[in-house]
């Protein structure tokens, strides 16, 4: 059996800085920035689309199947 070896950790000192309220930016909504989540909307478009046009394609093939 191997001997336990114990490893030693070193503590580091943490900084902790007061920032002044006045440089705080908040928005009027609640003190949170707003999010833009426009690129959502195009994405789900372009996935409506694809979709559409994947049924389209699948219905077609099935009168040609047939």
């Amino acid at each position: 059996m191997s001997k336990k070896s114990k490893r030693q950790v070193s503590k580091g000192r943490v900084r902790v800085v007061a920032v002044p309220p006045s440089t705080v930016s908040t928005s009027q909504t609640g003190g949170e920035m707003p999010v833009d989540y426009s690129y959502v909307l195009r994405d789900l478009k372009r996935i409506g689309t694809l979709a559409g046009g994947i049924f389209l394609v699948m219905i077609v093939l099935s009168f040609f199947l047939r």
